[in-house]
């Protein structure tokens, strides 16, 4: 039980970690500030470090880990398409973020209560990446 909510967990993170890169990529490009780009920059650099770890740990497990889910990530890419399109400021940027953080930790929160058998390991990066998650949201909140 211990070993399969630890993989079930660990397959979660990063599934969200690629989702986080993923969608701080599609807004990247857009940032005017150079405050809100090293926040955003920073963070997914964290997010990539993370990621290694869990792709360590997932190896040790012999599991190829897991990618975001298809329609999750098509939908995110859409929304940020369309709100960028309508208004391409710091602002919307910040906003979207701000919303995908949140979504963020609503899931690993949710992932956490749902394996609870996972190991201290998984359940330490999964607590380092909802600290992530809510600190850019902190951090951003100047520019919403």
């Amino acid at each position: 039980m211990i070993e399969q909510d630890t993989i079930k967990l660990l397959r979660e993170c990063d599934a969200g970690v690629k989702m986080g890169v993923s969608s701080l990529d599609d807004v990247l490009p857009y940032v005017r500030s150079d405050t809100l780009k090293n926040y955003l920059s920073n963070c997914k650099k964290e997010h990539q470090k993370l990621g290694s770890e869990i792709d360590s740990l997932l190896g040790k497990y012999h599991d190829d880990g897991k990618d975001p889910n298809p329609i999750a990530k098509g939908m995110s890419w859409l929304k940020t398409g369309v709100k960028l399109g309508i208004n391409e400021s710091d602002g919307t940027i910040a906003d979207l973020i701000t919303d995908g953080c949140n979504m963020g930790v609503k899931s690993l929160n949710r992932y956490l209560n749902e394996y609870k058998a996972a190991d201290e390991v998984s359940k330490d990066i999964t607590k380092r990446l909802v600290n992530l998650e809510e600190k850019l949201t902190v951090d951003i909140r100047s520019f919403l």
